[in-house]
């Protein structure tokens, strides 16, 4: 009976029969792991319209009858998710069994086996790749160059297509040599005159036009290797920005392209993109240029039949290909702020499936029924009565808050911020004992081993006296309170043992069962990938999810992008913080700083210094932390007890290295970001940042939070690269003027966009290639009212004029979202 039924059917009828009644015959089902999983297999044979889909049920189905009974409900109602999603005609047709191959004589050898590339294909028909073909198929790629794209993210023709310059060289015009002038960016054309090396492995070209010289100057890079093949007498022009060295002028690190090379850019407007290492830009603007050559005609959006938006008049493939090369006349400035027709009209298409993502993700979420939590004391009083501080008025606010959204049956999903210090940690726990006290599991996932110890430790240290176990899972160790023995961790998690767990990754393996699991902490959510959230909250049935982060977001990005988070702001500090006093290192003013350090230390404090790299690097011209440990040592300060701690270290390592800080066996800890969140060090008075302007705002705002934590008066060196630009510095006299985190957040939004605060790749969202969600505000509206327009005419997408829409909101937030009714 089964064999003459679809796929489809199957998972209809058997998720069908379980669920009625409201899965009370779960307990007793037994078998549905194979039934299901069977079932999706012959899907993924027989449905080709619609793999994804029977591939997501698949993965659901394995394992399904070792879990406890809400994990099981949770898959199954996900896999009834994606079986409405389903039956749509169009997303499922059955193919017919092919037919038998004739057996051949044994004698005749079957022909070898051939497989022609898709550019092979669609040579013989007299064309060349498609848009969704891979990217090693596009002429001047090849396999090893397609690896090396694969860092940027790039995997097909499209992703190379919409890999959009940061910024453009005008190269329409030749400056003189005698008209530069220091900070200008310009194209000088003129003839080799001298060449030699300096330093270990720097090389200069001295360039003369009519009107005099020009000396450049490689330290290290490709462009180093290039310059090397010059000669005198080469004609070549340069790209760069000038700078005054003495009586001359210089170019550091300019492009240089020689009189007989093409420059893949017609219209004299040359796309500067972004990079990875192993890539020069001359290669990846040859294959940008014949990707354009394939045709860009099939990149269209749909949006023409959208009422309410304001399109610019061209097409979308059009706007690509001038995004690319901008034609002749193009007026630059518009093309360096991104306010260009071509900008506009790729703007108006990532608001508008932002806002149509976002909105489909709000209707599902308020559709969703959870765990109502009885609201009691029975561990909270103790608590707060327990605390060796008063909580501030914010605190108590956002406890009240989140206590107001634990009984009510749909799943609480709200975002606690707060600036450096504020006591976020305080505010968590005191919501994870109210759901312990009411019998059930909390669980806080860090996205370092470092700040998941640190919470662990003080959480151990605030319910002293409760009785509330707490477990530490990371990937280096287990551990638990004194209530809960390490080794029987897993064991009382799976039974249901009221109880905090707090991990890293750790938390999600598959060998981790979280039996009564109702109230999930995300700390640092940016961090963390899609995936990696939703497996932790399968754990349980629709838990409470409360996300922490210490970068301040502002309530424009917030409301725009949050629509479904509730917001609590811990917009106090407890008193008797100290403000960090943080200046900018110039020029000449190295020694005065490590003086600085010095007298510190002498005064028995400790010190942090952050370098940007970890090794030395052969494309990078940045200190980097394992050469900054032999300079402080051997040149600074000379006789301080350095340390060193960075992410490529092994765990035993790392925490020996941040065991000795602590324990003031180690002066200096030498370090990249990895300690911007999660060390807790009152001794330590000073952070020290090399190449400051190569960190956002926000960040180094964290990193200055690792210092002020006691009770002495903290300072915070920001240290930029010589030759700074302007903007550079500006951005760091933002940080020297204040340490409110919101001003400090809403100047990082304005000036770097919002990658800082959500992590867009990590966040459940699309990537953003014109997008600014600070500047776009009025676009994002006026789309997110399109798009209610539109789901209101048409919920499911389906009308055959949406049907472009559909597919390309599917490519968008492809494993970002789960679209139940959208297929």
């Amino acid at each position: 009976m089964t064999k003459n039924r679809s796929p489809l059917e199957i998972l209809d009828s058997v998720l069908g029969a379980i669920s009625r009644g409201g899965y009370a015959s779960l307990a007793r089902s037994h078998g549905l792991e194979q039934t299901l999983a069977g079932a999706a297999q012959r899907g993924l044979e027989e449905a080709p319209a619609a793999p994804e889909s029977f591939s997501e049920i698949l993965k659901l189905a394995q394992g399904l009858d070792t879990q406890p009974l809400a994990a099981r409900r949770n898959r199954l109602e996900r896999m009834q998710a994606i079986v409405e999603r389903l039956r749509s005609p169009a997303m499922f047709e059955v193919s017919r069994p092919a037919a038998r191959p004739v057996a051949k004589p044994a004698n005749v050898p079957a022909p070898p086996a051939t497989r022609k590339s898709p550019a092979a294909k669609r040579a013989s028909s007299g064309s060349g790749p498609g848009l969704k073909d891979e990217v090693k198929w596009v002429k001047g790629v090849g396999p090893k160059l397609a690896g090396v794209l694969e860092r940027l993210d790039i995997h097909t023709v499209e992703d190379l297509l919409f890999h959009l310059p940061v910024r453009y060289d005008d190269l329409r015009h030749v400056t003189p040599i005698r008209d530069l002038v220091p900070g200008m960016q310009a194209v000088v054309v003129g003839e080799v005159t001298r060449m030699g090396r300096f330093g270990r492995n720097g090389r200069e070209l001295v360039v003369r036009d009519s009107t005099g010289e020009l000396t450049c100057k490689w330290f290290q890079g490709f462009e180093r290797v290039r310059a090397a093949r010059a000669k005198p007498g080469d004609q070549v022009r340069v790209t760069g920005d000038c700078r005054q060295f003495r009586a001359q002028r210089e170019f550091h690190h300019p492009d240089i392209e020689f009189a007989e090379e093409p420059s893949h850019v017609p219209g004299g407007i040359i796309p500067v993109y972004p990079l990875t290492e192993g890539l020069h830009p001359k290669q990846l603007r040859a294959a940008i240029a014949n990707a354009l050559q394939l045709g860009v005609e099939g990149l269209s959006d749909g949006l023409e039949t959208v009422k309410g938006i304001s399109l610019p008049p061209i097409p979308l493939g059009e706007a690509v290909r001038r995004l690319h090369q901008p034609p002749d006349d193009s007026d630059i400035e518009k093309y360096l702020v991104r306010m260009s027709e071509a900008h506009e009209r790729l703007r108006v298409h990532e608001a508008f499936f932002l806002a149509l993502g976002l909105a489909i993700r709000r209707r599902q979420t308020a559709e969703v029924t959870g765990i109502s939590i009885p609201d009691n004391d029975t561990l909270l009083a103790p608590f707060i009565s327990n605390l060796p501080f008063e909580l501030t008025g914010a605190q108590k606010r956002a406890i009240a808050e989140i206590r107001r959204d634990l009984v009510q049956p749909r799943p609480m999903n709200r975002l606690l911020q707060g600036d450096v210090g504020a006591g976020k940690t305080v505010v968590a726990l005191a919501a994870a004992l109210v759901a312990v006290g009411a019998g059930y599991q909390a669980a806080l996932m860090a996205p370092t081993e470092i700040l998941a110890e640190q919470h662990f430790q003080t959480m151990t240290k605030l319910v002293q006296g409760l009785d509330v176990p707490v477990a530490l899972l990371t990937g280096s160790q287990k551990l638990s309170t004194e209530s809960l023995v390490p080794a029987r961790v897993y064991h009382e998690l799976a039974r249901g043992t009221p109880m905090i767990a707090v991990g890293t990754h750790a938390l999600i393996q598959e060998k981790v069962t979280i039996g009564k699991l109702a109230f999930v902490i995300i700390d640092e959510q940016h961090r963390f990938g899609v995936e990696q959230r939703r497996t932790l909250l399968s754990k349980g049935y629709m838990p409470d999810v409360l996300v922490m982060t210490a970068t301040p977001i502002p309530r424009t990005l917030a409301l725009t992008v949050y629509g479904d988070l509730e917001i609590s702001t811990l917009d106090e500090l407890p008193p008797g913080r100290r403000q960090v006093q943080t200046v900018i290192a110039g020029d000449g003013s190295e020694m005065k700083l490590w003086d600085a350090v010095a007298r510190q230390l002498a005064e028995e404090r400790q010190a942090y210094v952050v370098y940007p790299l970890v090794s030395e690097s052969e494309l990078i011209d940045l200190k980097d932390a394992e050469r900054g440990v032999k300079e402080i040592t051997s040149h600074y300060i000379p006789g301080a007890r350095v340390g060193l701690l960075h992410g490529r270290m092994k765990p035993a390592d790392k925490d020996k290295a941040l065991g000795d800080f602590r324990a003031g066996r180690t002066q200096v800890l030498v370090s990249t970001t990895v300690i911007e969140v999660g060390i807790d060090v009152p001794n330590a008075t000073v952070m020290v940042i090399e190449h400051a302007e190569r960190f956002g705002l926000a960040q180094i705002h964290q990193l200055r939070g690792r210092v002020g934590r006691g009770g002495a008066q903290s300072y915070c060196f920001l240290v930029p690269s010589a030759g700074i630009s302007a903007e550079g510095h500006r951005r760091l006299q933002v940080l020297a003027s204040t340490n409110d985190g919101f001003r400090i957040a809403e100047a990082d939004l304005e000036i770097r966009g919002p990658g800082e605060f959500l992590g867009t790749r990590q966040s459940g969202l699309p990537e953003f290639r014109v997008l600014n969600l600070a500047r776009d505000l009025d676009l994002l509206q006026s789309c997110r009212e399109a798009a209610a327009r539109l789901l209101e005419a048409d919920p499911g997408l389906q009308k055959r004029e949406n049907g472009q829409i559909r597919t390309l909101l599917l490519e968008r937030w492809k494993g970002k979202i789960e679209f139940s009714g959208v297929a």
